[in-house]
C-alpha cells in the first residue's frame, strides 16, 4: 500500500466524530499531564517549607535552653508566669486557605516579638552571649519562613491575596522592669516553640489537602 493509498484509507475511518474524540482525549491527557506537575511543584514547595520549619523548631528547642541558663536565679519559673498579648499557637480557619493565613499571619506576630526578646536581651547580656547568636539566628529563619509560608500561598491562591490582620499591627508589651523582660522572653520562646510543632503538624495535613487538586486551588 502506498503512501496515497494510506492517505485515503486514513481518511475513510477518520470521521469527524473520531476526530472529535481523539481530540478530547488528546486534551484530557495533556490536563493530566498539567495537573501533575503542579502536584509535584506544591509537594516540593511544601516539603521545602516543612524542612525549614522543622529546623526552626529544633533551633528553638535549645535557644529556650540556653535562654534558661543565661537568665540566673528561678529561671525555671519565668515560662509558667502568664504574659498577656502573647499570639496564640493555635492554628485557626476551616478551608486550606485560612489556615495557610493563620500560619502567616500568626508567624508574623511572633517575629516581631522574637525581636522584642532580642532588643531586651542585648540590655541584658554580654554582646559575647550565645543567647544573642541563638536569637538572631531564629529570628533570621523565621522571617525567611514567613517568606515561604507567603510564596507557597500566593502560588495556590493567586487570586485571594493575604487579608491584612483583623487586629492591626502586633501588640507588643510596654517598658518593662527586668524580672518583666525575663518572663515575657521565656513565655515567648516557649509559645514560638508550641506554635511551630502546630506549623510543622499543619504543613503535613496540607499536603494531602491541597498539592492533590492544584489545578482546582488555582482556579480559586
Amino acid at each position: 500500500m502506498n503512501g496515497h493509498v494510506k492517505n485515503m484509507y486514513f481518511h475513510q475511518f477518520m470521521t469527524p466524530t473520531t476526530l472529535l474524540s481523539l481530540l478530547l482525549l488528546m486534551a484530557v491527557d495533556s490536563t493530566r499531564t498539567v495537573a501533575a506537575s503542579r502536584h509535584q511543584q506544591c509537594a516540593i514547595a511544601l516539603q521545602q517549607t516543612l524542612k525549614l520549619t522543622k529546623l526552626v523548631q529544633t533551633e528553638s528547642v535549645n535557644l529556650i535552653k540556653t535562654y534558661k541558663s543565661s537568665q540566673g536565679e528561678m529561671s525555671e519559673l519565668f515560662c509558667k508566669v502568664s504574659v498577656n498579648d502573647i499570639p496564640d499557637p493555635n492554628i485557626s480557619g476551616l478551608e486550606p486557605s485560612e489556615r495557610i493565613v493563620s500560619v502567616y499571619t500568626h508567624l508574623q506576630a511572633f517575629n516581631s516579638h522574637v525581636k522584642r526578646v532580642y532588643e531586651q536581651q542585648t540590655d541584658l547580656q554580654l554582646p559575647t552571649s550565645p543567647l544573642l547568636m541563638e536569637l538572631s539566628t531564629v529570628s533570621v529563619r523565621s522571617r525567611d519562613l514567613a517568606v515561604l509560608i507567603n510564596s507557597f500561598y500566593q502560588s495556590l491562591f493567586p487570586n485571594l491575596p493575604i487579608p491584612e490582620p483583623a487586629g492591626g499591627p502586633t501588640t507588643l508589651p510596654p517598658p518593662q522592669n527586668v524580672f518583666q523582660q525575663k518572663v515575657y522572653g521565656c513565655v515567648v520562646l516557649k509559645t514560638y516553640k508550641g506554635f511551630l510543632s502546630n506549623v510543622a503538624k499543619e504543613l503535613r495535613t496540607l499536603k494531602t489537602k491541597v498539592c492533590r487538586r492544584g489545578t482546582q486551588t488555582n482556579m480559586l
